[in-house]
């Protein structure tokens, strides 16, 4: 499907591609159809899809689905949406924080016993004088 039309008006032209090209580049084998969505009109070359099809094109998903529910191949439907992914689960987070802050102390506890050594030195070295 290549988009067409101005801003919040879509329409989609339905063309053939090679597989190494997109439909935004512009250039496209053949236009077989048309569709707008906001009308639900469409108009499709029902003969010129069985060739292409017939000679080894794959249509996109939403093509397919389309081509289906006008009866033009028989398949079922596929789904187009996203694979659900599971939200992070809070006990995992909470696993996390504490490591956290473990590590946000240990290098200041590293710290402090240098710092502790040199202000024995200088304290010393007057006592000695």
């Amino acid at each position: 499907m290549q988009r067409t039309g101005r801003i919040n008006t879509p329409s989609y032209r339905i063309v053939v591609l090679e597989h190494a090209s997109s439909p935004k580049a512009g250039k496209y084998v053949e236009k077989v159809g048309t569709y707008n969505p906001k009308s639900k009109e469409r108009s499709l070359n029902t003969d010129r899809i069985k060739y292409w099809i017939s000679v080894g094109a794959q249509p996109s998903a939403t093509v397919h689905n389309m081509l289906v529910s006008l009866r033009i191949i028989d398949a079922k439907k596929v789904n187009v949406l996203p694979k659900y992914k599971e939200p992070v689960k809070e006990e995992i987070a909470a696993e996390a924080a504490p490591v956290a802050e473990r590590a946000a102390e240990e290098p200041a506890a590293e710290a402090a016993p240098a710092e502790e050594v040199k202000d024995a030195t200088p304290a010393e070295a007057p006592a000695e004088a």
